[in-house]
Protein backbone atom coordinates (compact mmCIF):
# COMPACT_ATOMS: atom_id res chain seq x y z
CA UNK A 1 0.00 0.00 0.00
CA UNK A 2 1.35 3.54 -1.05
CA UNK A 3 2.31 6.05 2.28
CA UNK A 4 -0.69 8.65 2.96
CA UNK A 5 -0.35 11.72 1.27
CA UNK A 6 0.07 14.33 4.04
CA UNK A 7 -1.30 17.56 1.96
CA UNK A 8 -0.62 19.73 5.29
CA UNK A 9 2.76 18.51 5.42
CA UNK A 10 4.69 21.84 5.33
CA UNK A 11 2.57 23.87 7.12
CA UNK A 12 3.85 22.28 9.83
CA UNK A 13 7.00 23.78 9.43
CA UNK A 14 6.59 27.24 11.44
CA UNK A 15 9.54 29.57 9.53
CA UNK A 16 7.26 28.42 6.64
CA UNK A 17 3.88 28.87 8.48
CA UNK A 18 5.07 32.16 9.07
CA UNK A 19 6.40 33.43 5.71
CA UNK A 20 3.25 31.96 3.68
CA UNK A 21 0.83 34.24 6.54
CA UNK A 22 2.60 37.27 5.83
CA UNK A 23 3.00 36.78 2.29
CA UNK A 24 -0.96 36.37 2.84
CA UNK A 25 -1.58 39.51 4.78
CA UNK A 26 0.82 41.20 2.57
CA UNK A 27 -0.50 40.34 -0.91
CA UNK A 28 -4.14 40.95 0.29
CA UNK A 29 -3.35 44.60 0.55
CA UNK A 30 -1.22 44.69 -2.96
CA UNK A 31 -3.89 43.28 -4.80
CA UNK A 32 -6.23 45.98 -3.50
CA UNK A 33 -4.09 48.61 -4.08
CA UNK A 34 -3.47 47.37 -8.33
CA UNK A 35 -6.97 47.36 -8.88
CA UNK A 36 -7.70 50.92 -7.13
CA UNK A 37 -4.74 52.22 -9.04
CA UNK A 38 -5.85 50.63 -12.32
CA UNK A 39 -9.29 52.18 -11.90
CA UNK A 40 -8.58 55.40 -10.72
CA UNK A 41 -5.92 55.81 -13.89
CA UNK A 42 -8.64 54.98 -16.01
CA UNK A 43 -11.55 56.99 -14.71
CA UNK A 44 -9.15 60.23 -14.89
CA UNK A 45 -8.38 59.39 -18.57
CA UNK A 46 -10.84 57.32 -19.71
CA UNK A 47 -8.25 55.72 -22.05
CA UNK A 48 -7.46 52.03 -21.96
CA UNK A 49 -4.11 52.69 -23.40
CA UNK A 50 -3.67 54.85 -20.00
CA UNK A 51 -3.78 50.71 -18.66
CA UNK A 52 -1.41 49.55 -20.98
CA UNK A 53 0.85 52.29 -19.71
CA UNK A 54 0.73 51.15 -15.90
CA UNK A 55 1.18 47.62 -17.13
CA UNK A 56 4.44 48.97 -18.43
CA UNK A 57 5.85 51.18 -16.13
CA UNK A 58 5.31 47.80 -14.12
CA UNK A 59 7.36 45.60 -16.64
CA UNK A 60 10.36 48.23 -16.77
CA UNK A 61 12.07 47.58 -13.34
CA UNK A 62 11.29 43.41 -14.17
CA UNK A 63 13.25 44.14 -17.03
CA UNK A 64 16.20 46.57 -15.67
CA UNK A 65 16.47 44.91 -11.74
CA UNK A 66 15.67 41.50 -11.85
CA UNK A 67 18.55 39.94 -12.91
CA UNK A 68 20.70 42.08 -10.03
CA UNK A 69 18.45 41.11 -7.42
CA UNK A 70 19.18 37.24 -7.92
CA UNK A 71 22.72 38.20 -7.65
CA UNK A 72 21.77 40.32 -4.36
CA UNK A 73 19.81 37.26 -3.32
CA UNK A 74 22.82 34.57 -3.97
CA UNK A 75 25.16 36.94 -1.65
CA UNK A 76 23.43 38.61 0.59
CA UNK A 77 21.17 37.71 3.27
CA UNK A 78 18.01 36.93 1.61
CA UNK A 79 15.28 38.19 4.73
CA UNK A 80 16.85 41.23 5.05
CA UNK A 81 16.44 42.21 1.39
CA UNK A 82 13.14 41.49 1.77
CA UNK A 83 12.69 43.96 4.64
CA UNK A 84 14.33 46.52 3.30
CA UNK A 85 12.33 46.22 -0.03
CA UNK A 86 8.83 45.94 2.15
CA UNK A 87 9.93 49.22 4.10
CA UNK A 88 10.32 51.00 0.57
CA UNK A 89 7.11 49.74 -0.45
CA UNK A 90 5.46 50.82 2.80
CA UNK A 91 6.57 54.07 1.62
CA UNK A 92 5.23 54.32 -1.57
CA UNK A 93 2.14 53.03 -0.90
CA UNK A 94 1.95 55.91 1.99
CA UNK A 95 2.55 58.52 -1.13
CA UNK A 96 0.35 56.84 -3.16
CA UNK A 97 -2.80 57.51 -0.50
CA UNK A 98 -1.25 61.46 -0.69
CA UNK A 99 -1.00 61.84 -4.02
CA UNK A 100 -4.57 60.45 -4.53
CA UNK A 101 -5.88 62.78 -2.11
CA UNK A 102 -4.73 65.93 -3.51
CA UNK A 103 -5.67 64.96 -6.86
CA UNK A 104 -1.87 64.96 -8.22
CA UNK A 105 -1.06 64.81 -11.33
CA UNK A 106 -1.02 61.37 -13.26
CA UNK A 107 2.80 61.17 -13.96
CA UNK A 108 3.04 61.02 -10.36
CA UNK A 109 1.37 58.04 -10.08
CA UNK A 110 3.19 56.21 -13.00
CA UNK A 111 6.60 57.29 -10.92
CA UNK A 112 5.57 56.16 -7.47
CA UNK A 113 4.19 52.78 -9.57
CA UNK A 114 7.62 52.60 -10.86
CA UNK A 115 9.42 52.77 -7.81
CA UNK A 116 6.99 50.68 -6.27
CA UNK A 117 7.25 47.83 -8.76
CA UNK A 118 11.26 48.36 -8.16
CA UNK A 119 11.10 47.30 -5.06
CA UNK A 120 9.05 44.31 -5.70
CA UNK A 121 11.52 43.34 -8.45
CA UNK A 122 14.34 43.85 -6.02
CA UNK A 123 12.57 41.20 -3.46
CA UNK A 124 10.92 38.35 -5.58
CA UNK A 125 14.30 36.03 -6.17
CA UNK A 126 15.05 36.33 -2.35
CA UNK A 127 11.59 35.60 -1.52
CA UNK A 128 11.35 32.86 -3.90
CA UNK A 129 14.43 31.06 -2.89
CA UNK A 130 14.16 31.56 0.81
CA UNK A 131 11.17 29.16 0.67
CA UNK A 132 14.00 26.56 -0.40
CA UNK A 133 15.49 26.68 2.95
CA UNK A 134 12.58 26.35 5.10
CA UNK A 135 11.56 23.17 4.23
CA UNK A 136 13.01 19.38 3.38
CA UNK A 137 13.44 18.56 -0.16
CA UNK A 138 10.62 16.13 -0.21
CA UNK A 139 8.24 18.89 0.88
CA UNK A 140 9.11 21.36 -1.75
CA UNK A 141 5.96 20.09 -4.20
CA UNK A 142 4.03 20.54 -1.39
CA UNK A 143 5.52 24.00 -0.18
CA UNK A 144 4.95 25.31 -4.25
CA UNK A 145 1.29 24.11 -4.06
CA UNK A 146 0.37 26.01 -0.67
CA UNK A 147 2.05 28.73 -2.14
CA UNK A 148 0.16 28.86 -4.72
CA UNK A 149 -2.90 28.40 -3.23
CA UNK A 150 -2.05 31.47 -0.87
CA UNK A 151 -1.03 34.00 -4.16
CA UNK A 152 -4.40 32.80 -5.37
CA UNK A 153 -6.21 33.19 -2.22
CA UNK A 154 -5.18 36.67 -1.90
CA UNK A 155 -5.42 37.32 -5.86
CA UNK A 156 -9.68 36.54 -4.75
CA UNK A 157 -9.81 38.32 -2.08
CA UNK A 158 -7.65 41.09 -2.66
CA UNK A 159 -9.63 42.73 -5.43
CA UNK A 160 -13.00 42.55 -3.43
CA UNK A 161 -10.72 44.17 -0.74
CA UNK A 162 -10.02 46.81 -2.73
CA UNK A 163 -13.86 46.83 -4.34
CA UNK A 164 -15.25 47.36 -1.40
CA UNK A 165 -12.68 50.15 -0.01
CA UNK A 166 -12.61 51.95 -3.10
CA UNK A 167 -16.61 52.23 -3.38
CA UNK A 168 -16.17 53.76 0.64
CA UNK A 169 -12.43 55.74 0.06
CA UNK A 170 -9.93 55.50 -2.56
CA UNK A 171 -7.23 56.55 -0.30
CA UNK A 172 -8.08 54.25 2.16
CA UNK A 173 -6.73 51.29 -0.31
CA UNK A 174 -3.11 52.42 -0.15
CA UNK A 175 -3.05 53.00 3.47
CA UNK A 176 -4.35 49.35 3.79
CA UNK A 177 -1.66 48.14 1.43
CA UNK A 178 1.22 49.89 3.68
CA UNK A 179 -0.52 48.31 6.79
CA UNK A 180 0.00 45.11 5.20
CA UNK A 181 3.97 45.25 4.65
CA UNK A 182 4.18 46.47 8.08
CA UNK A 183 2.56 43.18 9.24
CA UNK A 184 4.46 41.18 6.94
CA UNK A 185 7.81 43.05 8.23
CA UNK A 186 6.76 41.72 11.50
CA UNK A 187 6.33 38.02 10.76
CA UNK A 188 9.77 37.95 9.00
CA UNK A 189 11.71 39.58 11.66
CA UNK A 190 10.45 36.86 13.94
CA UNK A 191 11.74 33.76 11.45
CA UNK A 192 14.39 31.65 12.39
CA UNK A 193 16.54 31.06 8.93
CA UNK A 194 18.77 28.37 8.36
CA UNK A 195 22.29 29.64 7.00
CA UNK A 196 21.95 29.48 2.67
CA UNK A 197 24.59 28.63 0.81
CA UNK A 198 27.56 30.47 -0.05
CA UNK A 199 28.85 30.87 -3.93
CA UNK A 200 32.15 32.22 -5.20
CA UNK A 201 31.86 35.81 -5.90
CA UNK A 202 32.31 37.03 -9.41
CA UNK A 203 31.76 40.32 -11.26
CA UNK A 204 28.07 40.67 -11.14
CA UNK A 205 27.28 40.22 -14.65
CA UNK A 206 29.45 37.03 -14.89
CA UNK A 207 27.17 35.80 -11.74
CA UNK A 208 23.97 37.05 -13.72
CA UNK A 209 25.14 35.32 -16.80
CA UNK A 210 25.31 32.12 -14.94
CA UNK A 211 21.99 32.13 -14.12
CA UNK A 212 20.37 32.05 -17.90
CA UNK A 213 23.42 29.45 -18.89
CA UNK A 214 22.02 27.44 -16.36
CA UNK A 215 18.25 28.01 -17.98
CA UNK A 216 19.33 27.70 -21.19
CA UNK A 217 21.13 24.38 -20.85
CA UNK A 218 18.20 22.65 -19.17
CA UNK A 219 15.69 22.48 -21.65
CA UNK A 220 12.96 21.02 -19.37
CA UNK A 221 13.46 24.61 -17.78
CA UNK A 222 13.58 26.37 -20.65
CA UNK A 223 10.71 24.74 -22.31
CA UNK A 224 8.66 25.24 -19.05
CA UNK A 225 9.51 28.96 -18.07
CA UNK A 226 9.52 30.04 -21.87
CA UNK A 227 5.55 28.61 -22.75
CA UNK A 228 4.61 30.85 -19.97
CA UNK A 229 6.45 33.55 -21.26
CA UNK A 230 5.16 33.27 -24.54
CA UNK A 231 1.22 32.48 -23.95
CA UNK A 232 0.41 35.05 -21.03
CA UNK A 233 2.03 37.78 -23.37
CA UNK A 234 -0.41 37.28 -25.82
CA UNK A 235 -3.14 35.53 -23.52
CA UNK A 236 -3.44 38.05 -20.53
CA UNK A 237 -6.55 39.98 -20.55
CA UNK A 238 -6.06 41.15 -16.79
CA UNK A 239 -5.05 44.83 -17.58
CA UNK A 240 -8.37 45.33 -19.93
CA UNK A 241 -10.99 44.46 -16.57
CA UNK A 242 -11.79 48.21 -16.28
CA UNK A 243 -12.71 48.49 -19.67
CA UNK A 244 -14.98 45.33 -20.10
CA UNK A 245 -16.66 46.19 -16.31
CA UNK A 246 -17.38 49.78 -17.39
CA UNK A 247 -18.13 50.07 -21.21
CA UNK A 248 -18.28 46.20 -22.52
CA UNK A 249 -20.75 44.30 -20.57
CA UNK A 250 -24.39 45.35 -19.18
CA UNK A 251 -24.72 46.00 -15.48
CA UNK A 252 -25.57 42.67 -13.47
CA UNK A 253 -27.29 41.77 -10.31
CA UNK A 254 -27.54 45.76 -8.98
CA UNK A 255 -23.57 46.11 -9.10
CA UNK A 256 -21.94 49.12 -9.44
CA UNK A 257 -19.29 49.08 -12.52
CA UNK A 258 -16.79 49.27 -9.11
CA UNK A 259 -17.81 46.04 -7.79
CA UNK A 260 -18.55 44.53 -10.87
CA UNK A 261 -14.68 45.02 -11.54
CA UNK A 262 -13.74 44.07 -8.00
CA UNK A 263 -15.72 40.22 -9.19
CA UNK A 264 -14.07 40.01 -12.60
CA UNK A 265 -10.79 40.41 -11.37
CA UNK A 266 -11.23 37.90 -8.26
CA UNK A 267 -12.64 35.24 -10.90
CA UNK A 268 -9.11 34.19 -12.05
CA UNK A 269 -8.34 33.56 -8.74
CA UNK A 270 -11.38 31.63 -7.43
CA UNK A 271 -10.54 29.37 -10.59
CA UNK A 272 -6.87 29.12 -9.07
CA UNK A 273 -7.74 28.56 -5.28
CA UNK A 274 -10.07 25.77 -6.50
CA UNK A 275 -7.64 24.11 -8.64
CA UNK A 276 -4.79 24.60 -5.67
CA UNK A 277 -6.68 23.10 -3.26
CA UNK A 278 -7.49 20.13 -5.22
CA UNK A 279 -3.76 19.54 -6.36
CA UNK A 280 -2.62 20.24 -2.83
CA UNK A 281 -4.69 16.73 -1.63
CA UNK A 282 -3.47 15.08 -4.32
CA UNK A 283 -0.31 12.72 -4.94
CA UNK A 284 2.82 14.36 -7.25
CA UNK A 285 1.66 14.88 -10.80
CA UNK A 286 2.40 11.96 -12.47
CA UNK A 287 2.24 13.59 -16.24
CA UNK A 288 3.29 16.46 -15.32
CA UNK A 289 4.37 18.34 -18.07
CA UNK A 290 1.11 16.99 -20.51
CA UNK A 291 -0.72 18.31 -17.49
CA UNK A 292 1.06 21.78 -17.98
CA UNK A 293 0.52 21.57 -21.65
CA UNK A 294 -3.26 20.81 -20.98
CA UNK A 295 -3.23 23.51 -18.90
CA UNK A 296 -2.03 26.69 -21.03
CA UNK A 297 -4.54 25.40 -23.94
CA UNK A 298 -7.23 25.64 -21.94
CA UNK A 299 -6.16 29.04 -20.49
CA UNK A 300 -6.04 30.30 -23.98
CA UNK A 301 -9.70 28.66 -25.28
CA UNK A 302 -11.03 30.01 -22.11
CA UNK A 303 -9.19 33.90 -22.98
CA UNK A 304 -11.59 33.72 -26.45
CA UNK A 305 -14.54 32.87 -25.05
CA UNK A 306 -14.43 35.80 -22.62
CA UNK A 307 -13.51 37.87 -25.37
CA UNK A 308 -16.56 37.47 -27.45
CA UNK A 309 -18.72 37.24 -24.11
CA UNK A 310 -21.46 39.50 -23.67
CA UNK A 311 -23.19 38.25 -20.37
CA UNK A 312 -21.68 39.14 -16.86
CA UNK A 313 -21.88 35.30 -16.03
CA UNK A 314 -20.36 33.88 -18.86
CA UNK A 315 -17.12 36.12 -18.56
CA UNK A 316 -16.93 35.57 -14.96
CA UNK A 317 -16.82 31.90 -15.20
CA UNK A 318 -14.41 32.28 -18.50
CA UNK A 319 -12.29 34.00 -16.45
CA UNK A 320 -12.12 31.40 -13.25
CA UNK A 321 -11.22 29.00 -15.87
CA UNK A 322 -8.63 30.72 -17.15
CA UNK A 323 -7.28 30.75 -13.04
CA UNK A 324 -7.83 27.32 -12.55
CA UNK A 325 -5.48 26.36 -15.64
CA UNK A 326 -2.90 28.64 -14.90
CA UNK A 327 -2.76 27.46 -11.35
CA UNK A 328 -1.45 23.68 -12.98
CA UNK A 329 1.54 25.14 -15.40
CA UNK A 330 2.21 27.69 -11.98
CA UNK A 331 2.86 24.20 -10.01
CA UNK A 332 4.82 22.79 -12.12
CA UNK A 333 7.31 25.47 -13.12
CA UNK A 334 8.32 26.73 -9.50
CA UNK A 335 8.64 22.89 -8.50
CA UNK A 336 11.25 22.48 -11.10
CA UNK A 337 12.61 25.46 -10.65
CA UNK A 338 13.29 24.54 -7.32
CA UNK A 339 14.11 21.32 -7.34
CA UNK A 340 16.76 21.61 -9.71
CA UNK A 341 18.66 24.49 -8.91
CA UNK A 342 21.25 24.03 -6.46
CA UNK A 343 20.96 26.60 -3.66
CA UNK A 344 23.64 28.32 -4.39
CA UNK A 345 21.94 29.30 -7.88
CA UNK A 346 18.61 29.67 -6.71
CA UNK A 347 18.43 33.35 -6.24
CA UNK A 348 20.03 34.15 -10.59
CA UNK A 349 17.54 31.28 -11.57
CA UNK A 350 14.62 32.38 -9.65
CA UNK A 351 15.21 35.95 -11.38
CA UNK A 352 15.69 34.31 -15.01
CA UNK A 353 11.98 32.67 -13.87
CA UNK A 354 10.53 35.76 -12.93
CA UNK A 355 11.90 38.12 -16.01
CA UNK A 356 10.24 35.30 -18.12
CA UNK A 357 6.60 35.35 -16.51
CA UNK A 358 6.95 38.80 -15.09
CA UNK A 359 7.64 40.75 -17.82
CA UNK A 360 5.17 39.13 -20.07
CA UNK A 361 2.65 39.75 -17.48
CA UNK A 362 3.72 43.80 -17.52
CA UNK A 363 4.41 43.43 -21.41
CA UNK A 364 1.29 41.22 -22.30
CA UNK A 365 -1.02 43.78 -20.66
CA UNK A 366 0.94 46.96 -22.39
CA UNK A 367 0.43 44.93 -25.48
CA UNK A 368 -3.49 44.48 -24.76
CA UNK A 369 -4.00 48.17 -24.65
CA UNK A 370 -2.06 48.89 -27.77
CA UNK A 371 -4.03 46.43 -29.59
CA UNK A 372 -7.33 47.63 -28.23
CA UNK A 373 -6.60 51.27 -28.89
CA UNK A 374 -6.20 50.59 -32.53
CA UNK A 375 -8.58 47.93 -32.70
CA UNK A 376 -11.27 47.41 -29.96
CA UNK A 377 -10.90 45.56 -26.56
CA UNK A 378 -12.41 42.53 -27.95
CA UNK A 379 -9.96 42.18 -30.90
CA UNK A 380 -7.45 42.45 -28.66
CA UNK A 381 -8.44 39.34 -26.06
CA UNK A 382 -9.78 37.05 -28.15
CA UNK A 383 -6.47 37.70 -30.42
CA UNK A 384 -4.43 37.35 -27.67
CA UNK A 385 -6.52 33.91 -26.77
CA UNK A 386 -6.08 32.58 -30.32
CA UNK A 387 -2.38 33.26 -30.01
CA UNK A 388 -1.66 31.73 -26.60
CA UNK A 389 -3.05 28.27 -28.08
CA UNK A 390 -0.82 28.09 -31.31
CA UNK A 391 2.19 28.87 -28.68
CA UNK A 392 1.25 25.91 -26.80
CA UNK A 393 1.05 23.32 -30.51
CA UNK A 394 4.07 25.02 -31.17
CA UNK A 395 5.88 24.24 -27.68
CA UNK A 396 4.66 20.79 -27.78
CA UNK A 397 6.71 19.93 -31.03
CA UNK A 398 10.29 22.16 -29.99
CA UNK A 399 9.93 20.80 -26.46
CA UNK A 400 9.70 16.86 -26.72
CA UNK A 401 11.21 16.47 -23.08
CA UNK A 402 8.46 19.11 -21.83
CA UNK A 403 5.85 16.76 -23.50
CA UNK A 404 7.44 13.39 -21.91
CA UNK A 405 8.08 14.73 -18.63
CA UNK A 406 6.54 12.68 -15.78
CA UNK A 407 7.03 12.74 -12.07
CA UNK A 408 7.49 16.45 -10.11
CA UNK A 409 9.40 14.33 -7.68
CA UNK A 410 11.37 12.54 -9.31
CA UNK A 411 13.69 15.71 -10.84
CA UNK A 412 16.79 16.42 -9.48
CA UNK A 413 19.41 19.02 -9.77
CA UNK A 414 20.81 18.90 -12.79
CA UNK A 415 18.09 17.69 -14.45
CA UNK A 416 18.50 18.38 -18.20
Amino acid sequence: MPAKTDPYAAWRFPAFRNLLIGRLVFLLGTQAQAMALGWEIYVRTNDPFALGLVALVKGIPMILFTLPAGVMADRFNRRAIILVCLAGATCTSLALAWVSFQQGALWLFYLLLFVDSTFMRLTTPAGSSLMPLLLPRNLLENGVKWSSIVFQTTSLLGPALGGFILSWNQQATYLVCAGTSVAFILLLAAMTVPTQAKNPRKHWLSEAFEGIQFVWSRKILLGTVSLDLVAVLFGGAVYLMPVFARDILPPAFGLTPEQMLGWLNAAPAAGSLLSGVIIAHLPPFRKAGRAMLWGVFGFGVATVVFGFSTSFVLSWAMLFLTGAFDNISVVVRHTLVNIVTPDAMRGRVTAVNSIFIGSSNELGGFESGAVARLFSPVISVVSGGVATMIVVLAWAGMFPRLRRFGNLADATEGDE
